[in-house]
Parts: C-alpha cells; sequence; structure tokens
C-alpha cells in the first residue's frame, strides 16, 4: 500500500501547488511564502506516511493498555461452580416427572440456541479481528490525504474509525463484565427453568450489545 500512497501523496501535492499558482493570478500576484508552506505541509504529509503504520500501531497500544487495566475490573465470573451444580440437582429431585420431561424439552432447544448465539459472539469477536487487520493494512492510502484541504476529510475519517475500533475493544469487555454479573446474580435454588431461560434472555442481550458496540464507538467518536 505504500507505493500507492505515495502515488496519492505526490497527485495531491501537485494539485494543490497548481492550486496555490492559480489562485495568485498565475504568478502575477504571489508572496513567496506560500511556497515555504507548501514545502512544509509537503514535508510533514511525507513524515506522517513514513511512519503510517507507527501511527496505526500506537493507537492500539494504547487501547490495548487499557483493555488489560480494565480487564482487572471484572470480578465476576461465567463459570458454573460445584455449590451451584449441587443447588440445581436439590432443585430437580424436588420436581415431579411431568416438570423433569418439560425441563429436558427445552433444554433440548435451548442448547440449539445457545450453539447459535455462540456462532453469532465469535463472528463478532474475529469480525472485529479481521477489521482490525483491513484497517492496518489500508492505513497508508487514507493518511496519504490528511495533509490536503479538500481530500483530508477522508484521512480524517479514517483515523477516527481506527480510534473508534480501539474503543469498541473496551466496549465488548464492559458488555462481557455485564454479562458476568448479571450470570451470577441467577438464583439457581429457586425456579430451574426460570433460570435457564434467564441465562438464555441475558447471552441474547450479550450478543445485541456485542452487535452495538460498532456503531456506539463510531458514534462517540464521530465517525462513519
Amino acid at each position: 500500500m505504500l507505493p500507492i500512497a505515495g502515488i496519492v501523496l505526490t497527485f495531491l501535492a501537485t494539485y494543490e501547488l497548481i492550486n496555490l499558482i492559480v489562485d495568485k493570478n498565475n504568478l502575477n500576484e504571489v508572496d513567496t511564502w506560500i511556497f515555504f508552506k507548501w514545502i512544509f505541509k509537503t514535508f510533514i504529509a511525507v513524515m506522517i506516511l513514513s511512519n503510517t503504520f507507527s501511527i496505526v500501531m500506537a493507537v492500539f497500544d494504547v487501547s490495548q493498555s487499557v483493555i488489560n487495566n480494565a480487564g482487572g475490573l471484572i470480578a465476576e465470573s461465567t463459570e458454573v461452580t460445584v455449590d451451584m451444580m449441587a443447588e440445581f440437582e436439590a432443585s430437580l429431585w424436588e420436581m415431579g416427572t411431568g416438570s423433569l420431561l418439560g425441563l429436558w424439552f427445552q433444554t433440548l432447544f435451548i442448547g440449539i440456541t445457545m450453539q447459535a448465539l455462540n456462532i453469532v459472539i465469535f463472528i463478532i469477536v474475529y469480525g472485529r479481528m479481521i477489521e482490525i487487520f483491513l484497517m492496518t493494512s489500508l492505513a497508508p492510502i487514507p493518511l496519504a490525504t490528511l495533509s490536503n484541504r479538500e481530500f483530508g476529510g477522508m484521512g480524517q475519517n479514517y483515523f477516527k474509525a481506527l480510534c473508534a475500533i480501539a474503543l469498541q475493544g473496551l466496549l465488548i469487555l464492559v458488555c462481557v463484565g455485564i454479562y458476568a454479573v448479571l450470570v451470577q446474580s441467577i438464583a439457581i435454588g429457586g425456579n430451574p427453568i426460570s433460570a435457564v431461560w434467564t441465562v438464555v434472555g441475558y447471552t441474547v442481550l450479550l450478543c445485541f450489545t456485542l452487535f452495538k458496540t460498532g456503531s456506539v464507538a463510531k458514534s462517540i467518536l464521530g465517525a462513519h
């Protein structure tokens, strides 16, 4: 991508220089400082383009540091402990045959539903990783336009979208943390059927919130 971005930068720099000359009545009314300004802007653009991947990785390094620090705040776990299973088994012994058959059919349906939800969550998380790779590989082209007045919006929007992807990782972590707290708050010893359906509801809610993390991050940073 760097050679293509270099061609784009050369074209935009030449286009801007031509506009500077034309705007000043074909050099009849021209100030020397505009050429120094153009040289300085071009130098900055070349420096940005030369350090594109360093800039991109810096964004994700900051995001990774924030996520690692925030990860320690999630104290709850969705792990099913031995005590929870013992409490659940005691509740099953109190149920009749008809209720147990009904619970078995429901859990069979719920098992299929949970597998589908797991696939959806897998797609969301790994889709974000693929999006990161694509955004990183194409970074030189939009960043080559940053110094141009007319086309600079492309580079600015790309940088906002890049920061939004980095922020999305933190939002996903927050959603998983909330999900863990909600699952741990379910009372197994009460109604087992209600507890199972509550877990399904919370998992559906997790999928919905994971879908929304991308749009929420972009809306916060004004990316589109």
